[in-house]
């Protein structure tokens, strides 16, 4: 066990490129997985799914499952189908959000169901979720397939949740943390735990790359719902106030409405229930954001839930594999800066 302490904050400018080199090689099997898997004899599907897929995503996901399995010392090639099975469930949700939330930017790029209408996005995201699931029968382990179909359902409980707290202002961070748990944190958590799965590691190494993945990923949309509030859409990727128009309650808002005065309640009130949308007004909820100390205070949660992920590798052995994923936990919080 490394004698080193790893605290957020300590390395300048952390990024995901130690990640990327260490899984470079993995990653290029995981890829051609996907384009060969994405596949159709009706050429809309590989041209939907290829707009999203190929559009400049991190890959953040499959990367922790195969940096996850470099951690313990994995050589086999199991990894690299489950990875791919990993991208596929978080592709076909992302194109399910944009119909829900009626996006419009994606990566910075027009939104598929923008491009090709709604009902041909849901029906590619459920050729992709299907994809997944034969990847993983394909690998033939029942607790394999029992975790990620268990984070597939999650997935969806949470956008579920979400949908039903949209415009309500009685959400309480309690409940925005279960969202959040379920929408993003369970497939990182999955991600990362299957690795020790295909590995053959102990139950409390399966728990603690759970921990990993799944603090790793609260802090990361954490830190995505305070860049709606601090960012601009060229370096979101997505419009601006595009969750301040929908009416989404993230921690931001549920903070500077628990904290305003009387006025600024009524502001929320009017802009949630979806009354004062326009430029003017989302400008003003950036500054009573700002006065309320709100964005602060979720960046400063985003540092405890990264600050726990770093501690669940506390019990691997130092590395290089060790080195990146600490650093991409800095990095997914240091995004805000």
């Amino acid at each position: 066990m490394s004698a080193t302490i790893h605290r957020l904050g300590s390395r300048p400018e952390p990024s995901l490129e130690p990640m990327l080199q260490l899984v470079a090689h993995d990653l290029n099997l995981v890829n051609a997985v996907i384009l060969e898997r994405m596949q159709s004899d009706i050429p809309l599907i590989p041209e939907l799914a290829g707009h999203l897929i190929a559009g400049g995503g991190k890959r953040m996901r499959p990367m922790l499952t195969l940096a996850s399995a470099r951690l313990l010392g994995y050589s086999g090639a199991r990894h690299h189908k489950l990875a791919a099975a990993v991208e596929f469930i978080h592709t076909a949700t992302l194109l399910h959000d944009d119909v829900v939330d009626s996006s419009d930017l994606r990566r910075g790029k027009r939104t598929a169901n923008i491009i090709w209408g709604n009902p041909a996005s849901v029906l590619v995201g459920d050729f992709l979720f299907s994809r997944s699931f034969e990847l993983m029968v394909e690998d033939g382990s029942l607790k394999v397939l029992k975790i990620l179909s268990n984070a597939s359902a999650v997935i969806a409980e949470g956008e579920v949740n979400q949908l039903t707290a949209v415009r309500r202002l009685d959400i309480s961070e309690e409940r925005y943390l279960d969202i959040i748990g379920a929408k993003t944190a369970a497939l990182f958590a999955a991600a990362c735990r299957i690795a020790a799965v295909v590995a053959e590691r102990s139950e409390a190494e399966e728990a603690a790359l759970d921990a990993y993945g799944r603090n790793l990923g609260i802090a990361f949309q954490l830190v995505d719902d305070a860049i709606d509030y601090v960012s601009d859409a060229s370096t979101m990727g997505k419009d601006a106030g595009d969750d301040f128009r929908e009416g989404k309650m993230t921690l931001p808002v549920i903070l500077a409405y628990a904290r305003g005065d009387d006025e600024a309640r009524a502001f929320w009130k009017e802009a949630i229930s979806g009354r004062r949308v326009a430029d003017s007004d989302f400008a003003e909820a950036i500054e009573r954001i700002r006065a309320s100390r709100a964005v602060d205070d979720t960046l400063a949660r985003a540092r405890h839930y990264g600050q726990r992920a770093i501690d669940a590798l506390g019990g691997f052995a130092p590395g290089a594999a060790k080195d990146a994923m600490v650093e991409a936990v800095e990095f997914a919080v240091a995004r805000a800066y």
